[in-house]
């Protein structure tokens, strides 16, 4: 299956997968993978890694930007597989091990089922394997704070309210934002197209997930890698201001 994999600049490239999205960065051989897909997006996976000239064993570290199902779904497998070291903030580390679960449920979904694009979304949600059951045994904190000893030198940067945990990951020397689910430009939910925050069954506290858009605000960028949506070129302080207008 060939992966739709995107060079956005030297040694960084979104991936979009069947409807959520993933960055490759590297660096010589050696590679960074930020979120890993729904698990039915493992061959996108594997074909984005191939595209970039890498393989899963070149996969220094999997960072994470939140733990629902649809960016941690093939997690577990790179780390059982590989030994592939899995990163998160400590906060999402027992969301991770799947503790507890902080995802929109079938009923919510349901309930919502009247909006433009939901079941659609849904049905596929459930195709790709959005509600398997996909701890990862032992994820990891960071290590230290600050950028991270790994191909393209990631910042991870707290953005709680999708998630208690969710961070975004800046990569200044590429001047880009990695924002996960705290900065989307497009969902199959949502007929808003540019930058947005997904609709409000998503987050797990909405208000902090719009507080969290200040925090995005101050990262110097010129290039947005969403976790949904098209990749968005333009400053990033603008396009989290954008979403801001659009919540309130």
């Amino acid at each position: 299956m060939r992966a739709d994999v995107q060079q956005v600049a030297d040694g960084t490239c979104l991936v979009h997968g069947s409807n959520t999205n993933w960055v490759i960065l590297t660096e010589g051989d050696a590679i960074t993978l930020i979120d890993t897909g729904y698990p039915g997006d493992r061959p996108r996976l594997l074909a984005s890694l191939a595209e970039v000239g890498g393989a899963p064993e070149a996969v220094r570290a999997v960072l994470i930007t939140h733990a629902h199902t649809d960016h941690l779904g093939n997690a577990e497998y790179l780390r059982d597989t590989y030994g592939t070291p899995i990163f998160l903030h400590e906060a999402e580390v027992p969301h991770a091990r799947r503790e507890f679960l902080h995802q929109v449920d079938v009923g919510t979904v349901l309930r919502n089922g009247w909006r433009p694009g939901v079941l659609p979304w849904a049905i596929h949600a459930i195709r790709s394997g959005g509600t398997a059951h996909v701890p990862v045994t032992s994820p990891e904190a960071f290590p230290s704070p600050g950028p991270l000893d790994l191909p393209g030198r990631p910042v991870p940067v707290h953005t709680p309210g999708h998630t208690d945990g969710h961070c975004a990951y800046h990569l200044p020397d590429a001047g880009a934002v990695i924002a996960g689910d705290s900065l989307v430009s497009g969902h199959p939910t949502s007929r808003i197209k540019g930058p947005q925050l997904l609709p409000d069954m998503f987050h797990r506290e909405r208000a902090r997930a719009v507080a969290s858009l200040a925090v995005l605000e101050d990262l110097k960028g010129e290039v947005l890698l969403p976790g949904h949506g098209p990749l968005h070129r333009g400053s990033v302080r603008e396009a989290a201001l954008q979403a801001r207008e659009r919540a309130l």
